[in-house]
């Protein structure tokens, strides 16, 4: 790493590349165990599912319905078009979702369906760890974000100082919504379990927690 002027230690571009990558990777892991594992997961994906069930739509082009309406309103968060942030969020929607498919085939192939129970739990639980951990890298490293957890970045660092268990309350407060909309209109409720409740609970901690002991040198470039 290298010392910008400002102090803090600013990655390589073959450390950025390094980080980036990894990070995608985890997530990737952790999305897909999740969805495996069937147990569920976070609330935006969890909301999404109930979409798609209620009204006969592809959960992929609501994903990307919902990718283009964070946009929008991390737009109206931060009051300008930041057009290199824009494109980089439909860069991520565009390529991150076939490798998420790519793992969850990859653990329906090993039979995470047929483990115990609990076993299926744990792993869950873990995919959601992994998420999270996914996230703390690549928000620090501030390149390219899913819209979703650039809106948390930016509730966190503009408008909660830097409390990130709170910014990822706000940020699952739009879907916890909509699904307690639908499941009011249409009475019944998809893709919300144990999973689901633990993300919406420890997420954010669980990002703090990676902020400080997953490459704690690598510091949020904002």
């Amino acid at each position: 790493m290298i010392t910008t002027q400002d102090g803090l230690r600013k990655p390589t571009t073959l450390e950025t590349i390094f980080y980036f990558s990894l990070s995608l990777f985890i997530n990737a892991i952790g999305n897909g165990l999740t969805v495996a594992a069937n147990m569920g997961s976070s609330m935006w994906t969890a909301s999404a599912a109930n979409i798609a069930l209620d009204f006969n739509f592809s959960i992929s082009w609501v994903l990307i319905f919902y990718g283009a309406i964070q946009i929008l309103i991390n737009i109206a968060l931060i009051r300008r078009f930041d057009w290199p942030s824009i494109l980089g969020n439909i860069i991520f929607i565009s390529f991150f979702a076939p490798f998420v498919g790519l793992f969850k085939q990859f653990f329906l192939t090993l039979g995470i369906s047929n483990l115990p129970l609990t076993v299926v739990i744990a792993l869950d639980i873990l995919g959601i760890v992994m998420i999270a951990i996914a996230i703390s890298i690549y928000q620090r490293l501030n390149l390219i974000l899913h819209p979703i957890d650039e809106m948390t970045n930016i509730l966190r660092f503009q408008y909660l100082n830097g409390n990130a268990n709170l910014a990822q309350w706000v940020n699952f407060s739009v879907p916890a919504i909509v699904i307690l909309i639908l499941g009011l209109i249409y009475h019944q409720v998809v893709a919300v379990n144990i999973g689901t409740a633990f993300a919406l609970l420890f997420q954010g901690t669980l990002i703090n927690s990676a902020d400080r002991f997953i490459f704690p040198k690598l510091k949020h470039r904002l």
